[in-house]
């Protein structure tokens, strides 16, 4: 009986209080889903097209740059006007895309140029989207309940990308590509239904009386001078850069050093993927923000340790264990990072300091990318990763002088009327 109360306790997740979380959870799982099942797709029907991998390079940098370029925007749309109304914009937004994708493919339209256009929309719409996704937290939960709900959102983001890209590579096996995106069309209108049943209490909104330009300055120099969000951005920026584009050098590691084929690197990138997992099912159990500082500071050692261990194992099973070490510090730094912003920043600049985390995290992809596929063109791939893994090393070493600052501010925050 106490076990089973145990158990009863642990699955009491505090976000699941909130009816608005519930059906956001419901509407986003299915979507975003489809989200990875549609980038499978894309990138498969262009290769099949077009048997070029530097044409398969260029269409998967336009469908990242966007995120790097358009954060900012949104950050400030995400600071202005109703986040729950842009939401629903950027869903319907989507639905039409993919709608688009679904009647080209059936009809047997579909082409380089085609495909390589829309895939850019949807990366401009990812790239409006995300900050204002990560902002929108704040209005769906009171602020007890945030930092789960934060948790809760990586866990069913990283549990999406394991499942869309295996769902997405049966279907396509079975049926077609066509079926990857129509699975994407219905799921964005479950999406939609949720949010619009949301009943979001309306928060004060800026006036709009300075230029968009003026509030970006005032975002990116509120962002720098406040030396916790400065300290946090700058080692989500160096960790993304230099370590989360391991996965371009993946098929290398899989056919040169492990001498395997595709189902090696399928086995790689799950082992990452539940690595995540197994982050996001801490995360959510977590009942408070006190102590993610010193996550933030050590994930990021950790992941470098992880990727010196890859780097110099030709056994497979070690290759897995220390990809599961990758993907779990990864996003115990990339979860806690939005979860600690969150909780410190001004409401008034949450949409901006988002932008920056978005730019900082998933902008630094397409750059990281380049840099890695450069970098193992001379220095050979596992070179190349344990350079990665010792930047992220000094990374931890130097964020780890921010800690007392960081205890002091959390705690400042938790306790209020202590202080």
């Amino acid at each position: 009986m106490k076990l089973l109360s145990l158990f009863k306790l642990n699955l009491d997740l505090p976000a699941w209080r909130s009816r608005n979380y519930r059906l956001y959870f419901a509407g986003q799982a299915l979507s975003m889903t489809g989200n990875f099942m549609t980038q499978v797709a894309v990138l498969w029907l262009i290769y099949q097209l077009t048997d070029s991998a530097l044409l398969l390079g260029i269409a998967g940098f336009f469908g990242q740059l966007p995120v790097f370029a358009l954060a900012p925007i949104s950050g400030i749309l995400a600071d202005r006007y109703n986040r729950h109304r842009l939401l629903l914009l950027f869903q319907i937004a989507g639905i039409s895309v993919s709608v688009i994708l679904t009647v080209i493919t059936f009809l047997g339209l579909a082409n380089f140029w085609t495909l390589l256009t829309l895939s850019t929309l949807l990366g401009l719409l990812k790239g409006l989207d995300v900050p204002v996704r990560h902002a929108f937290v704040s209005d769906m939960v009171n602020r007890e309940l945030m930092a789960n709900a934060i948790a809760l959102n990586a866990a069913f983001l990283n549990g999406a990308r394991l499942i869309g890209p295996a769902l997405g590579g049966i279907l396509i096996a079975k049926f077609g590509a066509g079926y990857c995106f129509l699975y994407d069309s219905l799921s964005y209108i479950v999406a939609i239904w949720a949010i619009a049943a949301m009943q979001i209490t309306p928060r004060p909104v800026e006036i709009q009386t300075s230029d968009p330009w003026r509030k970006l300055q005032e975002g990116f120099q509120y962002a720098y001078h406040f030396l916790p969000v400065r300290s946090i951005l700058l080692l989500l920026a160096t960790a993304s850069l230099v370590g989360m584009s391991y996965t371009t050098l993946l098929p290398i590691f899989a056919v040169e050093v492990l001498h395997g084929g595709s189902e090696t690197l399928g086995f790689l990138t799950a082992a990452a993927a539940m690595g995540s997992v197994f982050a996001c099912v801490y995360l959510s159990f977590r009942q408070n923000i006190v102590g993610l500082e010193r996550l933030i500071a050590f994930c990021p050692a950790i992941m470098g340790v992880g990727f010196i261990c890859f780097s110099v194992s030709q056994v497979f099973w070690i290759s897995q264990l220390a990809l599961v070490m990758v993907g779990w510090s990864s996003t115990l730094q990339v979860a806690a990072s939005n979860t600690l912003l969150q909780f410190i920043v001004e409401d008034s600049k949450r949409g901006r300091v988002m932008s920056f985390y978005a730019m900082c995290f998933m902008g630094m992809a397409p750059f990281g990318n380049l840099l890695a596929g450069t970098l193992a063109n001379y220095l050979k791939a596992p070179n190349t990763l344990i350079l990665g893994g010792v930047i992220c090393i000094l990374g931890s070493l130097l964020f780890l002088q921010q800690l007392p600052q960081l205890a002091k501010l959390i705690h400042f925050r938790t306790n209020p009327v202590a202080n």
